[in-house]
């Protein structure tokens, strides 16, 4: 700001010197707080519990707001009582830049023709890709069965000596030691959803929906495990190579996982300039963006830059 004669004043209210309010807690009364909240009685309270009980007794000490603001000048303004304080969980997030650097696991029931029994479809996807890299019906959920998957999946892919992250939920075929002590021996690095959070192991679940919602899901319960081998067998098929990916620009997950991706979206590029070029006037704006996504997150909106794990 300028004064009279042009001459620049800086601005005084950042610094001046500010009156302490009429109504500021003495030092007496900060004591009293002090005492109070720290008291045998209520040091396990917060100052949201204290206020009511000592006015339920007719007694008024101070408002809520400056309990707290008493305890947080004394530097107490934490957690209060034998319960351990809530701990942030690591977000469970990982990048995924090319193929077989993150897989997602998990198993789905299948329903069986005799009641209250069921088959278990064991699956594993890429997220890169969203391939479905390794799968296998059974009468059981276990992590014997799990960690056999596991190796065949590894096998076909060629893993031998390439660093992965299998990500999944929290079930005891996902956590058991047989499934654990695989995933050591081939290098894999185990991640695991937060407890009771269904969705961090998002891709798994949406290939699951993917599969109930098609047309010829069966309405009725599969006959055999011959019959439920049979059905998956064919759904793999259709969703690994014919099925064209929304996320995936429209491209099948086989020809993402094998990199063919890229020249396939090319030549989709080049068709819509050419037709631009020969009637520009129907065209408004720049063409389809056909560029490939060059990363898949798992989770990108819990991503915290202190917790984030990303797979180079």
């Amino acid at each position: 700001m300028r004064d009279g004669d042009d001459a620049v004043v800086a601005d005084s209210r950042t610094t001046g010197t500010r009156p302490a309010p009429a109504n500021k807690l003495n030092e007496d009364e900060q004591a009293e707080i002090l005492a109070v909240a720290n008291s045998e009685e209520f040091a396990s309270l917060p100052p949201s519990q204290i206020v009511p009980a000592l006015a339920d007794r007719g007694v008024y000490v101070a408002s809520e707001s400056s309990f707290y603001r008493v305890l947080k000048a004394a530097a107490q303004q934490h957690h209060r009582g034998r319960a351990k304080k809530p701990s942030g969980r690591v977000v469970t997030s990982h990048c995924a830049t090319g193929a077989n650097q993150v897989w997602s696991w998990d198993i789905t029931w299948l329903p069986a023709a005799v009641k209250g029994q069921f088959y278990y479809w064991y699956m594993v996807l890429d997220i890169f890709s969203r391939k479905i890299v390794g799968h296998e019906v059974h009468v059981a959920e276990s992590a014997e069965l799990a960690s056999l998957l596991m190796r065949r999946a590894s096998l076909a892919e060629g893993l031998a000596g390439r660093s992965l992250v299998l990500h999944s939920d929290n079930g005891s075929a996902m956590k058991g030691s047989t499934m654990l002590a695989t995933l050591e021996q081939l290098g894999v690095a185990p991640s695991f959803s937060r407890p009771r959070v269904s969705n961090d192991n998002a891709y798994a679940e949406s290939l699951f929906r993917t599969c109930k919602y098609r047309p010829d899901y069966p309405s009725k319960p599969f006959g055999s495990l011959e019959e439920a081998r049979a059905w998956t067998q064919k759904f793999v098929r259709w969703y690994n190579q014919e099925h064209k990916h929304s996320s995936l620009k429209f491209v099948t997950p086989a020809e993402r996982h094998s990199g063919q991706d890229a020249a396939i979206l090319a030549r989709r590029e080049q068709v819509y300039r050419d037709a631009r070029n020969r009637n520009p006037g129907r065209w408004s704006r720049d063409t389809r963006n056909w560029k490939p996504e060059g990363q898949v997150w798992l989770n990108p909106e819990r991503i915290r830059p202190e917790v984030s794990k990303q797979v180079v």
